[in-house]
């Protein structure tokens, strides 16, 4: 496609994903985030990912693409501010170098850096003030759980964000929300419509085959079919952990027509929200009782899963806390395995030999939300450099990433009948490859502990026998009343009491 001047249209595409978690004690620097630059960002055709979305439209189109930088991290504590400078250097320096006719972003929308609760709205702006940069066509996909902020509203022309938790679907929104570029080159720039309304969900509240998010994702869908003006309506679940002034669940609404109209459309998803609201905070179990139950009942076919939302790695918490760990130890769980982060553990077994039994202190390391480590006496099974490829290319991890995963040396040690995988690197239990790839079939356990909240599902649940989430200590506790906020918009529920939507 040429700029209307026989030119060919030249679009810079970049990226930047961070989920941050704003109550977590550690800052996520450079050193955290995995860094493409220039030409290395054509290597993620194929992989599954947002930049392979954006790119394979790009190729459709016949734009001249200008690679800037990708960065991306596993969800963790706030962003050192260097980064964001680091970022923004790759960046700017490459749109000073190259000229450009319109830009593709891949974000996730929930980055909060020590200095900046809403980076991506500050990259936006930054964006927006360089020379030239004001008019020109901007398109961005992002996650479902950002925190969507006014900002990014008023400095993108179009946002389009996953319709799906699980997000089997980040390549297909990156692919839409570039088809909306080229609607925008075409035909103009449409505008976004915001709200943000007054509620907080957990995690565990925001998946989209459930209760209160298929209601929403339903309604969104078919305002988009009756409004041909309405080129997107975006439900925004929101990320409880991000402490921000924009935090909580948000609908973005592209239109190329009356934004009154928009509004209008926009009422209608803000009542309905709020009428759902209590079916986003679903119940959780005692560990000990839902294990007392499987006890009693040996004939079940497959696995059963115990998922423990408050030690979700795609969160932001560290991945190593005890709490199931001691619970499937106290009721002495044959037949189980449970994956922890603690590289110090893998450490102390990278010169043993499979079969060596010693004494190890596993996971609660420097996690103030934990009792700390469990002392066992274990076996190790075996070692490796534990790197896999996804198994399923429609997997939750893939957006950012892409299907290479590296868990950083993993080691497998047995204690009587529970079989644990260390990791040293944070890695989100969201593909079944993660327990293949050391030789173990997940469907032969009797029970998993699976740390995550609803991005697991679309791995476990076709292997799982039944599935119960479970209550424990940890920095993604679905109990929000129990995080100290200081910027939060208030009131909000669930954390105030209030019949009359705010």
């Amino acid at each position: 496609m040429s700029a209307g001047n026989g030119k060919m249209v030249r679009v810079l595409v970049a990226g930047l994903f961070h989920e941050t978690h704003g109550f977590v004690p550690e800052t996520t620097g450079l050193g955290d985030f995995d860094i493409q630059m220039g030409s290395a960002l054509f290597a993620q055709r194929g992989s599954g990912s947002m930049i392979d979305g954006l790119l394979e439209v790009c190729d459709r189109e016949g734009w001249d693409v200008v690679p800037a930088c990708a960065y991306a991290a596993t969800p963790s504590g706030p962003v050192a501010d260097s980064v964001v400078e680091a970022f923004w250097s790759d960046l700017s320096g490459t749109l000073a170098r190259e000229p450009v006719d319109a830009v593709l972003l891949a974000l996730h929308g929930a980055m909060v850096s020590h200095s900046h609760d809403d980076v991506e709205g500050l990259v936006l702006s930054r964006l927006r003030s360089l020379p030239g940069m004001a008019e020109l066509p901007l398109a961005a996909v992002f996650d479902l759980h950002a925190n969507l902020s006014p900002a990014m509203c008023r400095h993108a022309d179009v946002l389009v964000c996953y319709r799906e938790n699980p997000h089997v679907d980040a390549r297909a929104r990156a692919v839409h929300a570039a088809e909306l570029l080229a609607r925008m080159l075409r035909q103009g720039r449409p505008r976004i419509v915001h709200r943000q309304i007054a509620v907080l969900w957990p995690p565990t509240g925001t998946g989209t085959a459930d209760l209160p998010m298929s209601a929403l994702e339903t309604l969104a869908r078919s305002i988009e079919a009756e409004d041909p003006d309405i080129w997107a309506m975006n439900v925004v679940a929101g990320f409880a952990f991000g402490d921000t002034s924009h935090t909580g669940v948000a609908f973005a609404a592209v239109t190329a027509g009356d934004p009154l109209v928009a509004e209008r459309h926009l009422d209608r998803m803000a009542r309905l929200a709020w009428d759902l609201r209590h079916h986003g905070l679903p119940p959780e179990h005692d560990p000990r009782a839902v294990l007392a139950v499987i006890a009693a009942d040996p004939d079940r076919h497959g696995p059963v899963c115990l998922v423990e939302p408050s030690d979700n790695i795609g969160g932001g918490a560290p991945g190593n806390g005890t709490g199931m760990l001691r619970a499937l130890l106290a009721a002495d769980t044959s037949g189980a395995g449970i994956i922890i982060n603690d590289p110090e553990a893998v450490a102390a077994l990278s010169d043993r030999t499979p079969g060596t039994e010693m004494t190890l202190a596993i996971g609660g390391k420097d996690n103030p939300f934990d009792p700390g480590p469990v002392t066992l006496d274990v076996t190790l099974v075996s070692t490796s450099d534990g790197r896999f490829t996804l198994e399923d290319l429609h997997s939750h991890m893939v957006a950012a990433r892409g299907k290479d995963i590296d868990m950083g040396p993993c080691a497998v040690v047995r204690h009587r009948g529970l079989t644990i995988l260390l990791t040293s690197r944070k890695t989100a239990p969201f593909d079944l490859g993660q327990w293949r790839s050391q030789g173990i079939e997940p469907r032969e356990f009797a029970v998993i502990g699976v740390k995550a909240a609803v991005a697991h599902r679309r791995a476990y649940d076709p292997i799982a026998a039944r599935s119960f989430t479970v209550a424990t200590p940890g920095p993604c506790s679905s109990r929000l009343a129990d995080f100290p906020y200081r910027r939060l918009a208030r009131p909000i529920f669930p954390l105030d009491q209030t019949e009359e939507q705010p």
